[in-house]
């Protein structure tokens, strides 16, 4: 019956028979329940854009319209919420290997095998141990520190291993090669700049390459010996034949030398004979003659027969022509008998 009571009141109203079920009026004070909880969450997003912690071993890069400063005390820090920027970089000493993967320990041998001031080749690992010491640097002198770290730290390495010999490298010389290539490490990283420190480099192991590499190695070695020797053999027959050849230019240009002292000599020679005879032929021109060829024809024939004819018929036979000449007494151009 209630039920029915309450039917009839709403239906006899008008007003109250035309109403819908959504027209349901809200609590008051839900609004002011809302923006509370609004203005509290957006409260909470601005206080934590508003702080910042950094931890021990930990530094942090505030950036502010791109300028960046460096915040190195530990603790709870402000900033202004979406103005400011915080960059956190890690501060304790890291490293990487150089030569091998550090978490499998298998060999990379594109970084490990090296050449020795003696030509041999060997497989040397390090490991390198860094740390940041300029945070702002770190992030913003370049976009990868650690790999421009790697890079020069390998160059350093081969450089270094380059000049030691193989024996060197395997037992003895570690801790003098360590130091070197620190020291030079250190010298071009202050070159750079790039806001990161060398720890420590140290030599995890060396040993000989594997055996294909070993035979590429003894087929190279025996090849520069082969280059040496022949090397040698040609110095050797340089040094031996420079100074013969020396020696005969030396002979010949002696030998020229006497050759033209004595052809000046007999030149001088015939020029004074010459001159003694041509001072005798004006005296006697005729007798001189005869002299001049009679002597020669002994020259050029010693053993001619000569057979003076006389006018009355008789005849003298004078071999050789030098008899001619042997009753010459007053003077070298007369004979003893001038008749015929």
């Amino acid at each position: 019956m209630a039920d029915e009571n309450v039917f009839e009141r709403f239906t006899s109203d008008g007003k109250s028979k035309g109403k819908k079920k959504n027209d349901i009026k809200m609590p008051k004070g839900i609004g002011k329940i809302m923006f509370a909880v609004v203005a509290v969450i957006v409260l909470a997003i601005l206080v934590s854009q508003s702080t910042y912690t950094i931890r021990e071993q930990e530094q942090a890069v505030l950036v502010t319209f791109g300028k960046a400063e460096a915040v190195t005390e530990a603790g709870l820090h402000f900033k202004i919420p979406f103005i400011q920027q915080v960059k956190k970089v890690n501060t304790t000493i890291q490293g990487f290997s150089i030569g091998y993967a550090s978490d499998t320990n298998a060999t990379t041998e594109d970084e490990s095998l090296m050449i020795t001031s003696d030509y041999n080749f060997v497989n040397v690992d390090f490991f390198v141990e860094y740390r940041v010491s300029d945070p702002v640097k770190a992030l913003y002198a370049s976009e990868e520190p650690v790999e421009i770290l790697k890079k020069i730290s390998q160059s350093c390495i081969r450089n270094v291993i380059g000049s030691y010999e193989v024996d060197s490298v395997l037992t003895t010389g570690k801790n003098e090669i360590q130091a070197q290539i620190k020291e030079m490490i250190i010298q071009k990283l202050e070159e750079r700049d790039i806001g990161i420190q060398l720890v420590n480099i140290t030599i995890q192991d060396a040993e000989p390459p594997t055996e294909a590499v070993m035979q590429a190695f003894k087929a190279v070695e025996t090849a520069k010996q082969e280059s040496e020797t022949a090397v040698n053999n040609a110095n050797k027959y340089r040094n031996e034949q420079i100074p013969a050849a020396q020696a005969e230019a030396d002979r010949i240009v002696q030998e020229a030398e006497a050759d033209k002292t004595e052809r000046i000599n007999e030149a001088t020679a015939q020029v004074a004979r010459f001159d003694a005879m041509y001072a005798e032929y004006v005296k006697y021109p005729e007798l001189t003659q005869q002299r001049m060829f009679y002597e020669t024809m002994e020259e050029v024939l010693p053993d001619l027969t000569v057979i003076i004819e006389s006018g009355n018929g008789e005849t003298q036979t004078v071999v050789p022509v030098a008899p001619l000449f042997g009753n010459i007494t007053s003077s070298p151009y007369t004979t003893g008998n001038n008749e015929g």
